[in-house]
């Protein structure tokens, strides 16, 4: 497939309007809390009858200091004890969850996400992954990937080597920027050094996938500011690369009023800090992957959009189509079956639930025939920047042109626009189309059409 990006100032700022990011479809402004443990339940039923590899994702929503950009699920506290009583919730989670799930279907994916998740002391990380083993079946360390995201700040070489130990294979560290003044503007104060350690831990230790998380807009960023911050990274030469945009949505995320709006970089700074970013990356060897990734070309990422396996779930761009995500921990949000759900939102919340040995479901949504349907198409674009029509509809068994045919007359302006060629077998993202796959793909979501995007960032 085209790898190439084409910046288009001009077209960027016509569609930078705010839209999902399609880690789901429906995405999750659509869940409802009329879906309960019942029939959550239900789909795990039927999750049991297709079989097939299962997915872990763990929310450990702790940290020690509040980044005020974050606008994660997360608890700031200085006090440790508070890990435990969660950790002992997210056990009995773990109990009850494994009870519904044939033992015989294999954990391909696992990750730990936050928050922190290395707030834990080493003891409660081996326990927690020790417990994991005891109720789910974990494929070997060859065919598993088992990753969790790392604050340099709060781990050491100790801290990796015990990871390593314990079963983790890939590697996810938050660098935001390496510039004083714009770490000191977000309360992010990380050294060079800190972050470098981690990587060369990760290295000794033979961690199979190295991934850094950048962020462009934050306070007091020039575009030769943040070109120095991704000349250091890719010195150290990571597999992975994502490159966010911040968005600052202060009236929804308290935390983000610590920003003085001010020291915001302009839209139009922000835009030549990401033209900057895609020319140094790609430059470097690195394949735009879509949305805000980038990985080298022999990285599992950009294999699988090469031979068309690639997947997009609620942590980004995924090799595992096939698995069904079981969440675990306060927020988290799983796909079991035909079906999407989210865990309850607060410690207290969770607490109770478990407590009365219930599963901790606060909303869901199941998928009718029509969802599924737009799910294939948004999922190919987004993940491949291409529609095979004919192999959609055998696999769908629709008549694409009647099916979208309103959406069709929407997609004639991108066509008008040189960012999407349409054919009666293909629909064809051009390169100029790349940065604005949330656009192409939001024509065909039929949620949208009822609701303003008030609840999203801007695409761009």
């Amino acid at each position: 497939m085209q790898q190439s990006v084409f910046f288009d100032l001009d077209l960027i700022r016509r569609y930078d309007q705010a839209g999902p990011r399609y880690t789901s479809y429906p995405t999750a402004v659509e869940f409802d809390p009329a879906f309960t443990a019942e029939r959550y339940r239900d789909q795990v039923s039927l999750s049991n009858l297709a079989g097939g590899p299962l997915s872990l994702y763990f929310h450990l929503p702790f940290c020690d200091t509040v980044c005020f950009y974050c606008a994660c699920n997360k608890i700031i506290t200085k006090n440790r004890n508070h890990a435990q009583p969660y950790l002992d919730n997210l056990h009995q989670e773990m109990t009850l969850q494994a009870e519904l799930f044939d033992s015989s279907r294999v954990v391909e994916q696992l990750h730990w996400g936050g928050g922190t998740p290395t707030f834990i002391s080493h003891q409660q990380m081996r326990e927690l992954m020790a417990v994991t083993r005891q109720h789910f079946n974990l494929a070997d360390d060859e065919h598993g990937e088992f990753s969790i995201e790392i604050d340099p700040r709060e781990a050491d070489a100790e801290t990796i080597a015990i990871l390593r130990d314990i079963g983790f294979n890939r590697i996810s560290l938050g660098v935001q920027d390496f510039n004083p003044k714009v770490q000191k503007a977000v309360n992010r104060i990380q050294s060079e050094q800190e972050t470098l350690a981690v990587i060369e831990a990760a290295r000794d230790n033979n961690f199979r996938s190295i991934s850094l998380d950048l962020i462009y807009g934050l306070p007091h960023q020039t575009v030769s500011s943040f070109a120095e911050t991704l000349d250091k990274v890719i010195a150290v030469n990571p597999d992975r690369l994502s490159v966010f945009n911040y968005a600052h949505m202060p009236e929804r995320f308290k935390t983000q009023r610590q920003i003085n709006n001010d020291d915001i970089p302009s839209a139009e700074v922000k835009l030549e800090i990401l033209q900057q970013s895609i020319n140094q990356l790609t430059e470097a060897g690195y394949v735009y992957i879509g949305m805000d990734h980038f990985a080298k070309p022999d990285d599992e990422l950009a294999i699988a959009q090469r031979e068309n396996k690639l997947y997009r779930n609620f942590q980004g761009y995924s090799t595992h189509s096939e698995c069904d995500l079981i969440g675990l921990g306060i927020t988290s949000i799983g796909s079991v079956g035909d079906s999407y759900s989210q865990n309850k939102r607060t410690l207290a919340e969770y607490a109770e639930s478990l407590a009365n040995n219930q599963l901790p479901v606060f909303r869901g949504i199941e998928l009718n025939d029509d969802d599924k349907i737009r799910r294939t198409v948004i999922t190919r674009l987004i993940c491949h920047f291409s529609l095979d029509i004919q192999a959609i509809e055998l696999e769908l068994n629709i008549n694409f042109f009647q099916y979208f045919a309103t959406e069709l007359i929407k997609l004639k302006q991108f066509i008008a626009d040189e960012l999407v060629i349409l054919t009666p077998t293909h629909i064809a993202v051009l390169p100029a189309g790349h940065l604005l796959i949330r656009n192409i793909c939001m024509v065909f979501d039929r949620y949208l059409q009822q609701k303003t995007n008030s609840h999203f960032s801007k695409v761009i």
